[in-house]
């Protein structure tokens, strides 16, 4: 009765009431934005690979007008690339593996290379019908063939199973100048990385008298204690790279 008949007292509850609902509403709001986000991130995740697949094709098609050489197109669309989330990962051990939500329906297979926004991720390991798992950088077993961007020198990139912010980029020789703040990319040497891909940056650099190769740190681009989403490579000319070399030389798959 005070509040229907009083113009003051009304006035406040009504305001105190709204400020109270608005409160609520934003609350509500926030709560259910922050569950779409994973929603969100999924088709940010879909939509990188689908601009990595044109990037992909656009460089390709620049080589070849420059070039003249390449007019193939199975060459310009070799790479195809699929996004999927992290469902488990490891970076504790000295074998780490990554387990996604993608698999062999997905046309997911072992050997795959994977990616993601940042950098060099894996390999793929093994697949199930929904799920693959992923030989990660972080596995003392994994080498990437890599190339210091600056130099065009290659090496190998492999971790050594103690920081994992950190890969040695091993059999540099010492005739190579390599300076700390070089860019270390996928070499494309071989058909299941892309060319160019980065792995780090160069860190720390030593030499001894008698050593051969130079001692090099590579600081990962990608930190794996936040890896969340993830693209897998399917490389188009794998398999006839593969057989050629395995009918000629014997390499194996």
């Amino acid at each position: 009765m005070i509040i229907e008949n009083n113009q003051y007292q009304s006035t406040k509850f009504f305001n105190s009431s709204n400020r109270i609902a608005a409160n609520l509403i934003g609350f509500s709001q926030g709560v259910r934005e922050y569950f779409s986000l994973r929603d969100i991130n999924r088709e940010l995740a879909d939509e990188n690979a689908v601009l990595r697949k044109k990037l992909e094709q656009r460089n390709q098609s620049l080589y070849s007008l420059e070039r003249r050489e390449i007019k193939d197109p199975a060459i310009i669309n070799r790479f195809d690339y699929v996004s999927a989330k992290v469902a488990n990962n490891s970076t504790a051990l000295f074998k780490n593996f990554i387990t996604i939500d993608k698999g062999r329906n997905a046309g997911i297979a072992p050997g795959m290379a994977v990616i993601s926004s940042a950098g060099a991720v894996g390999k793929v390991k093994s697949v199930s019908e929904r799920y693959a798992v992923i030989i990660s950088l972080l596995n003392i077993d994994e080498q990437v063939s890599s190339v210091i961007k600056r130099t065009g020198y290659f090496g190998t990139a492999q971790w050594d199973g103690t920081d994992p912010r950190l890969v040695d980029l091993r059999y540099v020789p010492r005739h190579v100048k390599p300076l700390v703040g070089d860019s270390v990319v996928t070499s494309g040497y071989n058909a299941v990385f892309p060319e160019g891909v980065l792995i780090g940056i160069i860190k720390e650099v030593s030499l001894s008298e008698e050593a051969l190769f130079h001692k090099i740190k590579i600081e990962l681009a990608q930190d794996f204690s936040k890896l969340a989403f993830v693209e897998i490579v399917k490389s188009n000319l794998k398999h006839e790279k593969d057989s050629l070399e395995q009918i000629t030389i014997g390499i194996p798959k």
